[in-house]
């Protein structure tokens, strides 16, 4: 389970991850939780971030959640992260980490551990930023004639569907080619998601979404 969630920013409220882990208790389910995007999170909470399934489980709940470096802490690219889970999953999941990409560099680790020294500084500047994205692009998206949109919870994309259009991949192709702007096809990421687009607001100016959505009207406007 993926929330806050890519691409479409829903988030879980905390009586859904409730009923969730309640349910996988009684199945013996195990849940594999992406919470790469909890902080960043525009709903009030007393901490900042999004609900968390690790605020209502136990230490021996079938409960994997995975957290990463790249969203909060701007370091895409760099493929670090951390797994909790249960400590008796420890040794064979440092096995089939040993096995498959045997370690992360050294360099990289030193960057993850002075960024968690430093998150109270370094994560408020970066989520406040991003809203500030989301608030300029979302409105001027909703304004647009044929556009489906709701803002993100939480995340860093925009996803909205243009009525008329059920290709998502051939809207994309000739959004880039005619309008000069590059946007993620929506069936990218599930079947379902097939007429919707992806776009991510995390620019460093603020300037070039308002560009982008001019773009959009123009092409629109056709």
């Amino acid at each position: 389970m993926n929330a806050p969630n890519n691409p479409t920013g829903w988030t879980l409220s905390r009586e859904e991850q409730q009923a969730i882990l309640e349910h996988c208790r009684r199945t013996g389910t195990w849940i594999l939780a992406d919470e790469v995007y909890e902080r960043l999170y525009y709903e009030p909470t007393a901490n900042g971030c999004a609900p968390s399934f690790l605020d209502v489980a136990q230490a021996d709940d079938r409960l994997i959640v995975v957290h990463s470096f790249s969203k909060s802490f701007l370091m895409t690219g760099w493929r670090l992260g951390w797994l909790v889970m249960p400590p008796a999953m420890t040794h064979h999941m440092g096995k089939l980490i040993e096995f498959n990409t045997s370690c992360a560099s050294v360099f990289t680790q030193r960057a993850a551990i002075e960024a968690i020294r430093r998150t109270g500084e370094v994560t408020p500047r970066v989520v406040a930023h991003l809203q500030t994205c989301r608030d300029t692009l979302v409105p001027l998206l909703q304004a647009l004639p044929r556009v489906e949109l709701a803002p993100a919870k939480g995340g860093m994309y925009a996803f909205f569907k243009l009525d008329g259009f059920d290709d998502s991949l051939g809207l994309a192709k000739r959004l880039v080619a005619e309008a000069g702007i590059g946007l993620a096809p929506g069936n990218a990421f599930a079947p379902e998601a097939q007429g919707w687009l992806r776009w991510c607001f995390a620019s460093k100016d603020v300037a070039r979404l308002r560009q982008g959505v001019d773009r959009l009207a123009t092409w629109l406007a056709r």
